[in-house]
Order: C-alpha cells, then sequence, then structure tokens
C-alpha cells in the first residue's frame, strides 16, 4: 500500500504557524504533503480568505504521517 501524498501549491496556516525567528516560520501538517520549494508561494489563513502573504519554502520534512515546512515570510498583503 502506497503512502498518499497531497500536493499543496499554497501555505494554508490555520493559525497553527509557529514563528521561530524574525521573518522565519514553521507549520505542521496532518498527512504528507508536496510544496513547491525556493519559490514565492501564497499563504493564506484558511482556503478562503483573500491573499494575504506571500512565503519561500526552505525545508519540507515528512515523519510520522506529519508534514513540517519551514519557510520565509516575504510580504504582507493588505486585505483593504
Amino acid at each position: 500500500m502506497g503512502m498518499p501524498f497531497e500536493l499543496n501549491t499554497l501555505i494554508v496556516t490555520k493559525g497553527n504557524e509557529v514563528r521561530q525567528q524574525g521573518n522565519q516560520f514553521t507549520l505542521k501538517k496532518d498527512g504528507y504533503r508536496l510544496y513547491p520549494i525556493d519559490i514565492p508561494i501564497e499563504v493564506r489563513h484558511t482556503i478562503e480568505s483573500d491573499y494575504r502573504a506571500t512565503a519561500k519554502i526552505q525545508k519540507v520534512e515528512w515523519e510520522n504521517n506529519q508534514t513540517m515546512i519551514t519557510y520565509q515570510l516575504l510580504a504582507l498583503h493588505s486585505s483593504n
């Protein structure tokens, strides 16, 4: 039986991101997920929320049916 993978083209935080230092954050998601690395990607609070930030993912780690991403926030966008 293969491992189910989900391909994600944006980061959805649901408020679960953890600031590490400066503009660097980590986010843990259930399941195994693929993300593009080292290119700008959208960050949203929820899948339906307005586009609110741009980040660059630096690292993706898979362990115990969870995915941990480390990303650098590049820009915040006003919701106005």
